[in-house]
């Protein structure tokens, strides 16, 4: 009966968000508290279960997120990012940028929301278009969606990323150590891909683009308003390799048995990203100035606030399903034997995030939900954590599609129509997935 109230509780919270529009938020508490005194745990310990594994999420990475969205708003109240992006145009050759641009976005963009991400890349990519041969717009746009996801569910600071790695207390120094890899590659890879099938008629572009009436605001929207002052390229991701370095420095040397309390302190992503958050604070301050960076500071403690409730009711999900006792039945379905290989254990955990993705629409919710399920039967599957947490990155990935938000923003600033958007975005994150899930199989083989 447990199995089936769990089934009925995850059900519930997707049918509440697609079919009823209800706050991912509320949805999810709505299936905790059903879960809890369905399962016959009762009203105080159901209560309990909410409120700690909430306050053990946030614990484990509510700084992280906080420091992470509050640099990212700086950083884009400066335009740094559209510094980046547009020393890419400068630099690397025109039939090379999407993959440059993929490159950029999944490794240095991270720290900035997605929203943020392409609205600011979409005009630079719908202006460079023109300078790729056949399809330019079709490439590029796949390109963005490609880096954009990939560095958010596999990239540390990413906020999917960091969610996944705090659900199943992941240092997050180890999943940067395979993400930085994984993530970076499965961009090149799809942009590739991609490219091939685009070689092969794939586009329409009398059917698949449009004009956009938003473009034009929005790129005037992402200009610095002070007179186009920016920082420099150096300067202006500093903020964000800094960080990238210590956490990767603090993780390389306890790999190696070097480590030491003041190595263990720099390499602390929380320490790290405090750092970077205060380098952000301190530019946006010399370049735009103190009411335009308290404007900045706000607009991120804004959609702070949003996040780590989503996150944080994700863990009460999470500890509600343990205190159930189903760990044990679902620890049954990822027990590797002779008959079984690993790569079951990954593939269902890629499963049950593309599935909840296909649903919800949501890659962050998804993979949130997905690590609350799993999390607290992790020592029931013989694999790494960090592994399993890369398969429900790589599961979560799966077809964005129309029932996302980011969806329709993302073909209304490239101006693609919806069958565009189904060609590329829907396209290069189906293939970014799969095409990732055999990296993951052999992270576990090398883990």
């Amino acid at each position: 009966m447990i199995a089936l109230h769990t089934t009925i509780a995850i059900a519930a919270i997707i049918l509440l968000i697609i079919r009823a529009k209800v706050d991912p938020i509320i949805a999810l508490v709505l299936g905790c508290l059903y879960l809890g005194l369905a399962s016959g745990i009762g009203f105080e310990k159901t209560v309990d279960a909410i409120t700690s594994g909430f306050g053990d999420i946030m614990a484990k990475i509510g700084l992280l997120i906080g420091f992470g969205v509050l640099m990212g708003a700086l950083l884009h109240r400066l335009g740094a990012f559209k510094v980046m992006v547009e020393a890419l145009v400068r630099v690397v050759p025109a039939n090379r940028l999407p993959y440059a641009l993929a490159m950029a976005l999944a490794t240095i963009a991270p720290s900035i929301y997605v929203d943020v991400q392409v609205v600011l890349a979409a005009p630079v990519a719908r202006s460079s278009s023109k300078f790729i041969s056949k399809d330019g717009l079709a490439w590029l746009s796949g390109a963005l969606g490609t880096g954009i996801f990939c560095g958010y569910v596999f990239v540390i600071p990413g906020l999917a990323a960091i969610s996944i790695a705090g659900l199943l207390k992941v240092p997050l120094g180890t999943y940067l150590i395979y993400g930085i890899v994984i993530g970076p590659l499965t961009a090149l890879i799809t942009v590739w891909i991609f490219r091939r099938m685009l070689a092969l008629g794939w586009w329409d572009a009398t059917k698949d683009e449009e004009e956009s009436e938003a473009l034009a605001e929005e790129e005037a929207a992402g200009e610095v308003r002070d007179g186009g002052r920016r920082p420099s390229l150096l300067l202006a991701i500093s903020p964000i390799i800094v960080p990238l370095l210590m956490i990767a420095f603090g993780a390389f040397a306890d790999l190696a048995g070097k480590s030491n309390a003041f190595i263990a302190f720099i390499g602390n992503a929380n320490v790290a990203l405090f750092l970077g958050l205060l380098g952000a604070y301190a530019i946006a301050r010399r370049f735009v100035g103190t009411t335009a960076s308290a404007d900045a500071f706000s607009d991120g403690l804004h959609t702070t606030g949003e996040i780590l409730l989503v996150t944080g009711v994700g863990g009460s999900l999470g500890a509600v399903i343990k205190a159930t006792g189903l760990a044990k039945l679902l620890g049954g379905l990822f027990s590797v034997n002779a008959g079984a290989p690993i790569v079951l254990s990954l593939l269902l955990a890629w499963f049950i995030a593309a599935v909840l993705h296909l649903a919800i629409g949501s890659v962050s919710v998804a993979a949130i939900t997905a690590a609350g399920i799993i999390a607290p039967i992790l020592g029931s599957i013989p694999v790494a954590p960090v592994v399993v947490g890369l398969a429900i990155a790589s599961g979560s990935l799966f077809a964005l599609q129309v029932n996302s938000n980011f969806f329709w923003m993302f073909t209304s600033l490239l101006g693609l129509s919806t069958r565009g958007g189904l060609k590329t975005m829907t396209t290069v994150t189906s293939i970014a997935s799969l095409v990732s899930l055999p990296l993951v199989v052999v992270a576990a083989l090398v883990s």
